[in-house]
């Protein structure tokens, strides 16, 4: 295996190490079943046949795949949606000349219809009715939500329409078209419209099954010739058949629309909508749940590295995103349940436990301030998303047992301070984006984790909607930038404002748990200022329970060189964010506090939940 295609930061053991042994295997039994398993982890040929696939195997291949589009990027899906919408352009194009050329043959004028569509599939792009089987499969297992299957059509259905519009702009004003083409484009948008809606829903329901036959089918091939020809012979049906697709039909619409011929309300209710309803229904109901029930309960095994026994629950699965988790990681050893409301709980989401003692003993420190406290350690591996051939069961068998090994240390640790102790080891494609799910299903108070080289947050940069979930909080969080764990003298700038209110919250429990001295910062924009700011640093010190802390009044109007000469005499700082998005600014990088790195001691950047409306939820701010 490559250095790339290892786990980040788990140096594992030898085989022989693991807790859970797998027969064992002779080497030419071992070099077969390389060969023989994709990338993704799903069979590459047959188990029975060599050369053809059984229903759980194709199904299997299906699920693999699903698992990495249902949580591609918003930038990826829509970019990937657009190409294929403006591919279609292609089959409209050859579609309406060759019509015009053969005086509307109906076997010679379909001849090349088929082409848009060859570029997308053999291409790999994104095109939504292809989407009614993989991520409606992963959702039928229970693996990925609702919602999020939702999130994934919108996106692509809009990238296509994007495509097909500008397709449709560049056949209206671009002077494509020869005249005898233009009068066929204008004929074939024109039956669209004139088909009566509920015949265009069942014609569309149909195309719909033949869509999603093609994408069944074309993971049942084991070579390209063989897609081609699928391929070809599926969408060829369509205009021979008299049926709608509705991407072609959203560029035949415009094409009408931008010739003046159409209103697009009308085009988009009376033409679009009922072969987009058609396509759905016959992608889902007519192929993906048909072909789901005659698999069998091993449709999983290898898709998902030996199978999900952790599925989405039912309100997970009906409302993930908003109530808990959106997507299945491959493992998660944790419990599923939230632990008691009594407790509180913090967790410290690592990398590597053995580098990172210091983060997790400062969540005990905090967890001992509290009554019950707890301290969940999660060790989040984050894997390859096209890992190697080599993974499966056994290799994540051997993963878990030696995180577990590797997690034994960080309990001994929890163990010197009066508070409960769980780990639990997360093995997903994604790193960042779990822990916030793993936070939303245990129930977590507090997240604690570190800041700096090989964290978490470096691997965080490349994963989908970053803005969105550091945005909206789960808990509150602290982000350990550590530069040795001494909390004896404590500095706390602030200027008011809930996030000073968590620092405050960390300062007293440190008080309380380790006798640390506190001292309160205040900077004042100029010398008239000064009475005011202490009248102010004091009664904010009275009301956060921290009268007995130092008071320093700086009326330089200078933030960061006031902080940096307090910050001498301190070992340990906490910034509250001074504004919304501090996290997000952080984890993508963008965030830029020359104060963080000109001072010297270990700094504590704290973060608490904002509240947002429904609208906000929904559309931003």
């Amino acid at each position: 295996m490559s250095d790339s295609e290892r786990p980040r930061h788990l140096d594992a053991g030898p085989p022989e190490e693991s807790a859970v042994e797998a027969p064992e295997q002779s080497e030419e039994d071992s070099v077969r079943e390389a060969v023989e398993r994709s990338r993704h982890g799903a069979p590459a040929v047959g188990s029975v046949v060599r050369d053809r696939f059984s229903s759980d195997e194709v199904f299997q291949r299906i699920v693999a795949a699903a698992d990495e589009e249902i949580t591609s990027g918003n930038r990826e899906l829509f970019f990937s949606g657009l190409a294929a919408g403006f591919a279609i352009t292609i089959t409209f194009l050859l579609y309406a000349s060759l019509y015009g050329a053969t005086d509307g043959h109906p076997i010679l004028s379909s001849l090349l219809y088929p082409l848009g569509f060859i570029y997308i599939i053999i291409g790999g792009y994104q095109l939504y009715t292809e989407n009614t089987l993989p991520p409606v499969a992963l959702t039928i297992e229970r693996l990925a939500s609702l919602p999020a299957l939702l999130r994934h059509w919108v996106i692509v259905l809009a990238g296509n329409f994007a495509g097909g519009a500008l397709g449709a702009a560049a056949l209206t004003w671009g002077g494509v078209f020869d005249e005898p083409a233009e009068e066929a484009a204008m004929t074939i948008a024109t039956h669209g419209i004139e088909t009566a809606w509920w015949d265009l829903f069942f014609k569309a329901a149909f195309a719909g099954l033949i869509v999603a036959g093609v994408v069944w089918v074309t993971f049942a091939s084991r070579d390209t010739i063989s897609r081609l020809v699928v391929v070809y012979l599926a969408f060829l049906a369509i205009p021979l058949g008299n049926l709608f697709h509705v991407v072609v039909s959203f560029t035949e619409m415009l094409y009408l629309v931008f010739a003046g011929q159409l209103g697009l309300f009308v085009g988009a209710t009376e033409f679009v909508l009922p072969v987009l309803l058609g396509n759905t229904l016959g992608g889902i109901l007519l192929v993906t749940v048909v072909n789901y029930y005659q698999t069998s309960e091993k449709r999983l095994e290898s898709a998902r590295f030996a199978g999900s026994e952790r599925r989405l629950s039912a309100r997970e699965w009906l409302f993930g995103g908003f109530v808990g988790r959106s997507y299945v990681p491959l493992i998660d050893t944790g419990e599923r349940t939230a632990a008691d409301d009594e407790s509180y709980r913090i967790m410290v989401p690592i990398a590597n436990p053995r580098t990172e003692s210091s983060t997790v003993e400062l969540a005990a420190m905090l967890a001992e301030g509290h009554e019950s406290g707890t301290v969940h350690v999660a060790h989040i591996v984050q894997v390859p998303e096209r890992p190697s051939a080599n993974y499966g069961s056994r290799q994540h068998r051997r993963i878990v047992s030696e995180s577990d090994n590797q997690l034994r240390d960080v309990r001994d640790l929890v163990a010197e301070y009066d508070v409960d102790c769980e780990t639990s080891t997360v093995v997903s494609h994604r790193s960042f984006e779990e822990i916030f799910t793993t936070a939303e299903r245990s129930g977590t108070d507090l997240v604690v984790m570190g800041w700096g080289a090989n964290q978490l947050w470096d691997a965080a940069r490349a994963e989908r909607p970053l803005s969105e979930l550091t945005s909206e909080l789960p808990c509150d969080f602290l982000v350990f930038k550590d530069r040795g764990l001494d909390t004896s003298r404590i500095l706390l700038p602030t200027a008011g404002g809930p996030d000073s209110d968590l620092s405050a919250e960390v300062a007293r429990t440190l008080r309380r748990t380790v006798g640390a001295e506190v001292t309160l910062l205040y900077v004042a924009d100029e010398s008239s200022e000064h009475d005011r700011a202490e009248q102010f640093l004091g009664e904010w010190a009275a009301d956060h329970d921290l009268a007995d802390a130092n008071l320093i009044v700086d009326d330089s109007g200078d933030v960061e060189a006031a902080i940096c000469r307090a910050a001498s005499d301190h070992t340990m700082m906490l910034i509250g964010a001074t504004e919304r998005g501090l996290l997000s600014r952080l984890v993508t990088g963008s965030l830029h506090m020359d104060v963080i790195d000109d001072v010297g001691c270990s700094v504590l950047l704290a973060e608490r939940p904002s509240e947002r409306s429904l609208y906000q939820r929904l559309f931003g701010r």
